[in-house]
């Protein structure tokens, strides 16, 4: 199999020093080549152009979240943006998710080179998984309109985070929480799927692997954007309708009842799926805690993190539906759910908004279909 190429442009020579060197390491990536700025990396990239582009954002000449809008008008191709760990990176790394960036890298100002050397894995599997990115249907999600992972820690399960529980979840009842999960593409898709839901749609949950500093940057824009609230979920919070909670990017979530509520919490933890967030945590508190009163959703992203986790949901009665490979611009995630029998319905990233509005019980959904 060949190599994936990647071309890095950032104007930290010791950036492009030492990704070039890390990269170069990892089997199955080269890097080609890098440049200071934009303006540098057009001339260069007219020899050979590249499988993924690693970019930073604040350059001399040109920005890169214009050089980015450029690249996605004349040829789409799969970014991650490397951006430094501050609150103005955060509002306009947003920017650059939303111009047609899959993933996020976030680098500190200090210890950067120390940073990037333990960070090796995780660039590289960022690489990778941007490499299988289908551009096309990151521009239909617009028309229509992560990721803290590390291959160098042990993979370990939900059980890491979430025990088993004694207690059965409430018997089914109208009373709906959806759960959903999504990785690389995953921020247009959520866009697209949030911005279309009223605000009586059912409570949400949702992790969106991303790096912690741009969770609640994340949150707010889709606020200002949608007719339900939206916002980085705090501990305690109670999921009720018209409100969605997305997981801080340092943090797990996990679902929790309380009596006749559901009620965030917010935990630290070992990484699980290699992921913290972990999408297969989130989803097992939510097949303890409320079982068939549950709808899980998974989105594009690449790997299997909540795969395991749906079908835990599935087993304790929830109603599961999972993105389908057409919509999906990694169809990562969602076909190891599909693959493991956890999954109820597949359906194109259209009628997600639809899902949650109605909110079916597995039987209710099966009658509809026939099937029951």
């Amino acid at each position: 199999m060949a190599a994936v190429k990647v071309f890095i442009v950032d104007d930290s020579a010791v950036v492009r020093q030492v990704l070039t060197e890390q990269l170069n390491a990892i089997g199955g990536i080269q890097v080609i080549g890098s440049a200071r700025d934009p303006i540098f990396a057009q001339k260069m990239l007219e020899k050979e152009w590249p499988d993924v582009i690693v970019l930073d954002i604040e350059m001399p000449r040109m920005d890169g979240i214009t050089f980015l809008r450029q690249l996605m008008k004349e040829r789409p191709t799969p970014v991650i943006i490397c951006s430094t760990l501050t609150e103005r990176g955060a509002e306009v790394t947003m920017q650059a998710m939303n111009a047609g960036a899959v993933d996020i890298i976030a680098k500190p100002k200090i210890g950067l080179r120390q940073f990037l050397e333990e960070s090796k894995t995780l660039l590289g599997d960022a690489i990778k998984g941007a490499s299988h990115a289908r551009m096309d249907k990151l521009g239909s999600a617009r028309r229509l309109a992560p990721a803290g992972a590390s291959a160098a820690a042990p993979k370990l399960t939900a059980e890491a985070v979430v025990a088993e529980r004694g207690f059965k979840p409430l018997a089914e009842t109208t009373d709906r929480v959806v759960a959903i999960g999504t990785s690389t593409g995953g921020t247009q898709a959520l866009e697209y799927v949030l911005t279309r839901l009223p605000r009586t749609a059912p409570g949400i949950v949702v992790v969106q692997h991303m790096p912690g500093q741009f969770t609640a940057a994340f949150a707010a824009r889709l606020n200002g954007l949608c007719g339900i609230e939206v916002r980085e979920a705090r501990n305690g919070d109670r999921v009720i309708a018209g409100l969605a909670l997305i997981a801080p990017g340092t943090d797990h979530l996990l679902l929790r009842r309380s009596g006749a509520q559901y009620r965030v919490e917010v935990k630290n933890g070992p990484l699980v799926s290699r992921h913290r967030p972990s999408v297969d945590v989130l989803f097992r508190s939510t097949a303890q805690s409320a079982g068939p009163n549950a709808v899980g959703i998974i989105m594009t992203g690449m790997g299997d993190d909540g795969a395991r986790g749906m079908l835990e949901m599935h087993e304790a009665g929830a109603f599961t539906v999972a993105q389908d490979e057409l919509t999906c611009i990694v169809y990562g995630m969602p076909k190891e759910a599909v693959k493991l029998g956890g999954v109820d319905a597949v359906v194109g990233l259209p009628r997600i908004p639809e899902m949650i509005v109605q909110a079916p019980s597995r039987q209710s959904y099966l009658r509809s279909v026939g099937h029951a």
